[in-house]
């Protein structure tokens, strides 16, 4: 079993400070395992709301929660949505015997219902699957081709590994976009999937991909929003600062697993990712989730223009305003776009994160970073 310190120790903190903790994140990236790590998956204060006994201890839910002390673990809960209100009910009692951690595979409907239940009663944890400071540097070939779900990246090989993500993405279309509200068939929604695949790390255009597909522009926008809301793709917005340039403002899409982004791209092997044509981008996506794992800034966005001037990250921390570039090059140097948003946008430091080894300045606030740092964190590539 590959160690989460830090998500478990997020999850713990959460909880001393919430009554009821929402632990949310993608379908098999590990939030049962989590969770059985606070709680025994046999204890009686475990729910699985796939479980058919589960669910029938359930029928009366006040009867069969109201009694139990200390930690109840709910998992799947977007299956039982109706028993948010009787979440809040119980987690308002004097003195508070039990705190209530809840698991789901996000969706709008989850999201809504829990907040409007539970406001100021609920904390959130997002998590997704492994990152780079959890699996180790010496196994980041194998996790940027396989990308982070434990069981893709655990798998005995690439042919299993990708056979698995090709089952996810089957039953996740299938399956999953469904309860989210969505009603599509699985292979429009196939294409449409694939089809973003080759905008990964590029300027969303709404008209072209509804063009494209012959459908409407509306359902296009719908498509891509419950993929975000299902922690499959990644919408980064752009920033807006106060300048006479031109700026862009529609947002990037990424695939937050790059695993996922790989099959739907036909990449196998080490040798099919270093030959695609959406390497480059592909690496800038595993930088991008990388960093936002070890930093966790309070927002991050794109800036671009359109005379051509962008930076790839502008992260909101500590009251900072920091820029991240991601080059998949042996020697970065100063370019002229980073000179300008240095500028334009009055950033604290920019880092340049490349796959290198050694760490050097490249004008006064700049630095190139190489990717190891990031296991490190915030200090890792801002340090001091």
């Amino acid at each position: 079993m590959i160690a989460r310190p830090r998500l478990i120790e997020s999850v713990r903190q959460a909880l001393a400070r919430s009554r009821v903790v929402a632990l949310l994140g993608p379908r098999q990236c590990g939030k049962t395992t989590l969770a059985g790590q606070l709680l025994a998956p046999d204890s009686p204060n475990y729910f699985d709301l796939e479980d058919p006994i589960s669910l029938a201890r359930l029928d009366e839910p006040m009867t069969a929660l109201g009694g139990l002390k200390d930690l109840v673990v709910i998992d799947e809960i977007q299956h039982r949505p109706d028993l948010f209100p009787v979440l809040r009910v119980l987690a308002d009692r004097v003195p508070l015997p039990a705190r209530f951690l809840t698991l789901g595979s996000a969706s709008p409907g989850l999201l809504r219902q829990s907040s409007e239940s539970l406001a100021g009663r609920i904390a959130y944890v997002e998590m997704g699957g492994f990152s780079l400071e959890e699996v180790g540097l010496d196994a980041q070939a194998s996790h940027w081709l396989r990308g982070g779900l434990p069981l893709s990246f655990l798998a005995e090989g690439d042919v299993r590994s990708a056979l698995w993500r090709g089952d996810f993405i089957r039953t996740f279309l299938e399956r999953d976009v469904g309860q989210a509200g969505l009603s599509a068939p699985s292979t429009t929604l196939f294409r449409f999937w694939t089809m973003v695949a080759h905008y990964h790390g590029q300027t969303w255009n709404n008209a072209q991909i509804a063009g494209s597909m012959g459908v409407d522009g509306k359902a296009v926008r719908r498509y891509l929003d419950t993929l975000t809301d299902l922690y499959m793709i990644r919408q980064v917005q752009p920033w807006h600062a106060n300048i006479k340039k031109r700026q862009v403002k529609s947002p990037k899409v990424y695939f937050r697993d790059t695993g996922l982004l790989h099959y739907l791209l036909g990449i196998r092997t080490e040798k099919d990712l270093l030959t695609h044509p959406k390497c480059g981008a592909s690496w800038e996506g595993y930088v991008i989730d990388e960093t936002l794992k070890a930093v966790e800034p309070e927002a991050a966005f794109f800036w671009a223009t359109h005379q051509g001037a962008e930076i790839d990250l502008i992260l909101l921390k500590a009251g900072q305003m920091l820029g991240v570039e991601c080059k998949r090059i042996d020697a970065p140097s100063l370019t002229p776009s980073i000179r300008i948003a240095l500028e334009d946008l009055q950033l604290e430091r920019i880092a340049v994160v490349y796959p290198g080894v050694k760490r050097y300045p490249l004008a006064e606030r700049v630095e190139a970073v190489p990717l190891k740092a990031l296991v490190q964190g915030m200090q890792g590539l801002f340090p001091g």
